[in-house]
C-alpha cells in the first residue's frame, strides 16, 4: 500500500489527479474530490444545494447532493469512458461542500443560493451544482448570467417549468418563465429536452418533446441544440425527471415516456465544443430511488458535463 491510498478527500494537498480508493469505503465527495473552498487556481467547483421546499409533489430531493456523491464512487475509478481520459489530469476540481441554507426563512432561500454561486464565480472558477429541487436554478442563472451575460438555457426535463410567475414564488415549475421575463435567459437561443407535460404558455424556447426525440434520434436533437446555441454561453439545467421512471424512478415529478439514459448520455456528450458555462443536475429523491439507479445516472451525467470541460480546457490549451 501506499501513502496515496484512500480519502483523497481530506488527505490529498492537490486538486489535481486521483488516488486509489476502495469502493465501498472512504469519504465520498463527489469523484472522490478534494473538499476544500480554496479556490485558487480551480477550474470547476462542485456543490450541493439541498432544497426541496418548492416541490409540487414527492419531496426528498434535498438529499440529492448526498446520494449523488455516494453513487459516483464508481466513475473515479478509471478513465472516463468514453472519452478514454482521465478529466483530473486536465481540470483542477474541488468538491466545495453544500450550499448552507435555513429553510426556517423561506424568504432568504434564493438570495442564499445566488451568494453562494457568485463567491464561486466571482474567482474565475465553473459551477456543478447538485440539487435540490428546480427551483435552486433561478438564483444559479442569476448568478450566471451577472458574469456571462443572457445565457442559453439547454433544459433537460419533463416539465417545461413555465408556468405562470408571479416574480417572487418559490416554485419549481415556474423559474424558466421569470428567466426569461428577466432577461437571464434568452429564450431565442434556448431549448428543453425531453418534454412530455402540456402547458398553453409560450415563453420562446423552443420544445425538443420525448416523442419527438424518439421518433427523430439523438443526431437530430443535437443538430437543433447545437445549432441554436452556436458560441453563446450555454448553462445546462438537467432535471432527472427527463429520463423515463424506468431509468429514474427515484424524483418527486416522474412521468412516463421519457429519456432512456442512453439517449440522455449520448446528448449530453454530443454538446462537446459548445461555450459551457455551468450546470446544474436536480431532483434526485433517493427515498424513492432502487439499487441507485436514479443516482447512478445523475452522477455519470454530471460526470460527463466535467469530462466535456475538460475537453474544452485542453483544446485551448490552458494550463491550471
Amino acid at each position: 500500500m501506499s501513502e496515496q491510498d484512500g480519502d483523497f478527500a481530506f488527505r490529498s494537498d492537490s486538486n489535481m489527479g486521483r488516488w486509489h480508493e476502495m469502493t465501498y469505503g472512504g469519504v465520498t465527495s463527489f469523484l472522490r474530490r478534494r473538499y476544500s473552498r480554496d479556490l485558487s487556481g480551480v477550474n470547476v467547483a462542485v456543490t450541493g444545494i439541498p432544497y426541496d421546499c418548492a416541490v409540487t409533489y414527492r419531496p426528498g430531493c434535498r438529499l440529492g447532493p448526498r446520494a449523488i456523491r455516494a453513487a459516483s464512487v464508481q466513475l473515479a475509478e478509471l478513465k472516463a469512458f468514453p472519452f478514454g481520459f482521465d478529466p483530473f489530469d486536465m481540470l483542477s476540481v474541488v468538491d466545495y461542500g453544500d450550499c448552507a441554507l435555513d429553510p426556517h426563512h423561506p424568504g432568504s432561500i434564493a438570495e442564499a443560493i445566488e451568494a453562494h454561486a457568485d463567491q464561486i464565480l466571482e474567482q474565475g472558477t465553473k459551477l456543478l451544482s447538485l440539487g435540490g429541487d428546480h427551483f435552486v436554478s433561478y438564483p444559479l442563472l442569476k448568478a450566471h448570467a451577472k458574469h456571462h451575460g443572457p445565457l442559453t438555457l439547454i433544459q433537460f426535463d419533463a416539465h417545461c417549468d413555465t408556468w405562470e410567475d408571479d416574480g417572487s414564488r418559490l416554485d419549481h415549475g415556474t423559474m424558466f418563465a421569470r428567466g426569461v421575463s428577466e432577461g437571464i435567459v434568452d429564450a431565442a437561443s434556448s431549448t428543453q429536452v425531453g418534454i412530455r407535460t402540456h402547458n398553453d404558455a409560450d415563453v420562446g424556447i423552443k420544445k425538443l418533446t420525448a416523442p419527438w426525440v424518439h421518433r427523430h434520434g439523438v443526431d437530430a436533437a443535437l443538430d437543433v441544440l447545437r445549432s441554436r446555441a452556436g458560441d453563446r454561453p450555454v448553462y445546462i439545467s438537467f432535471d432527472i425527471d427527463c429520463l423515463d421512471p424506468a431509468f429514474a424512478p427515484g424524483t418527486g415529478t416522474p412521468v412516463a415516456g421519457g429519456l432512456a439514459s442512453w439517449q440522455a448520455l449520448e446528448l449530453m456528450r454530443g454538446l462537446e465544443g459548445l461555450n459551457l458555462v455551468g450546470m446544474d443536475l436536480v431532483e434526485v429523491a433517493p427515498a424513492y430511488d432502487h439499487a441507485e439507479i436514479t443516482a447512478i445516472a445523475a452522477a455519470t451525467i454530471a460526470h460527463d458535463w466535467l469530462c466535456l470541460v475538460a475537453r474544452g480546457h485542453e483544446s485551448q490549451g490552458a494550463t491550471t
